[in-house]
């Protein structure tokens, strides 16, 4: 049955206030102050605030370059930015205790805003590095509310509800504004709610991921009304994100998620929680001694119907070796793809490329050895904080991981390590630790019982 787009429009736009007030009313233990990281999140998953306002009848001015972006959308950043960092001051969230407990965190951050003075377009770099800084602004407010795991699963769901409806909204009944043609193959394709195809995947695969970890949650809870109306909102949202992997064909995304999903399982093994550091290192050893002999991820977009070449990736990270850039410092900040360096990448395909296509090629295009270095060591470190969170709060710490191993597998095909960028928002939430306030709660409630304890025991004894 095809119904006509306002009437599929209205229903769906019901659908979602259904959901937001059905989430609502179970009243979750989380702050108003959670909708700023969703807001944040939802642009990372979806447009620009220009581009919403154009496709809801409202023309602004929208990017006068590439270099300086949309002026609106830069405002509309820095108010969200500011609205955070009010939040966390409220907060009483003290520095310190975040540089402490997330030192290569911060010198990344750190030595992308020295490479901010060696930019062709230190302003612009600049800006985008301030922009920056929002990722783990935000990420702060999820992890310092009253329960951390539970502003997660909210901001995910909340999410999925606008992402996922208006996706098939916009593929099924507004093609003008949800679907595209590649610019790889020049085949029509759907980019639903996003920009693209591949972001499109990319949301995807964070929601099917969140979900599934979702799901391993649920279900050994106790049989109520909640675990059945719980599990009937996974179903659905499962169905419909496999779905829409159908219509985008995006084969790096869903191999992304099917390791993050055997990830999970992997750690659920119990046993496996003390060798776990062991088993990832032989895998990624394994994967990369076979990559470098057999070249697996050929054959395997091969075998996926997209060409040994991986859709032309191959061919563009060749001829972006080949280009003269500092191999050990970068070009800056987010400054590669600026000025008249793209002129260089004229006549390789039909259209100029405006990204690697591999998020460790990007940075090392942008930052040099050192700051792939950095990012590698990043990777390590988070790794490591979270095999000790294994035996500390097993069920986040495996999403955490299983989280981890998708967008280090996803990256060698797609960069996500870029300013706006869903995916690299939620690395934040699961890299940055800070104390979470339920456990000062806990301790503090602890002393006032054990102090009421011996004024009691002193009493008796008078």
């Amino acid at each position: 049955m095809h119904l006509p787009p306002k009437v599929a429009a209205l229903l769906t736009v019901a659908f979602i206030v259904f959901l937001f007030r059905r989430d609502i009313r179970e009243k979750p233990n989380v702050s108003g102050a959670l909708w700023l990281p969703l807001i944040w999140l939802m642009i990372g998953c979806s447009r620009g605030l220009s581009q919403w306002l154009n496709i809801f009848g409202l023309p602004v001015a929208g990017a006068s370059s590439l270099e300086e972006g949309s002026p609106l959308d830069a405002w509309f950043f820095f108010a969200l930015i500011a609205a955070g960092f009010y939040v966390l001051n409220q907060r009483q969230v003290r520095l310190s205790e975040i540089i402490r407990n997330n030192g290569w965190l911060i010198a990344f951050l750190l030595y992308c805003f020295i490479s901010i003075a060696w930019s062709d377009f230190p302003f612009v770099a600049f800006k985008r590095w301030i922009k920056v800084l929002g990722h783990p602004i935000m990420a702060l407010i999820v992890l310092t509310e009253p329960d951390a795991e539970e502003a997660l699963r909210r901001l995910m769901k909340r999410c999925a509800y606008i992402v996922v409806p208006v996706s098939i909204l916009f593929i099924k009944y507004y093609p003008q504004w949800g679907r595209d043609y590649d610019v790889w193959t020049g085949m029509p394709t759907v980019n639903g709610i996003a920009t693209g195809k591949n972001l499109l995947g990319a949301d995807c695969r964070m929601l099917g991921f969140f979900f599934f970890w979702h799901l391993l949650q649920t279900w050994p809870t106790e049989r109520n009304t909640w675990r059945r109306n719980e599990l009937r909102l996974i179903a659905g949202f499962l169905i419909g994100i496999s779905w829409l992997f159908s219509q985008v064909h995006s084969a790096a995304s869903f191999i992304a998620l099917l390791i993050g999903a055997l990830t999970v399982m992997f750690v659920g093994i119990r046993s496996n929680k003390n060798f776990i550091g062991t088993y990832m290192l032989a895998a990624l050893i394994l994967l990369a001694a076979a990559e470098l002999a057999f070249g697996i991820s050929g054959g395997l977009s091969e075998a996926l119907g997209r060409g040994s070449g991986l859709t032309g990736r191959t061919l563009l990270w060749t001829r972006l070796l080949e280009l003269q850039t500092n191999p050990i410092l970068g070009t800056g900040f987010e400054s590669f793809w600026l000025g008249e360096r793209l002129q260089q990448l004229e006549g390789i395909f039909f259209f100029i490329p405006n990204e690697a296509h591999n998020g460790y090629l990007e940075t090392y295009l942008n930052l040099g050895l050192i700051g792939l270095f950095m990012l590698i060591a990043l990777f390590i470190v988070t790794f490591w904080k979270i095999r000790l969170e294994l035996f500390r709060n097993f069920e986040w710490a495996r999403f955490r991981l299983g989280f981890l191993a998708s967008i280090v597998l996803c990256n060698w095909t797609e960069a996500t390590f870029t300013t706006i960028s869903a995916t690299w928002f939620v690395f934040y939430i699961i890299s940055l630790d800070y104390p979470k306030p339920e456990y000062e709660s806990v301790v503090e409630s602890c002393a006032v019982l054990e102090e009421d304890a011996e004024v009691a025991y002193f009493h008796e004894k008078i």
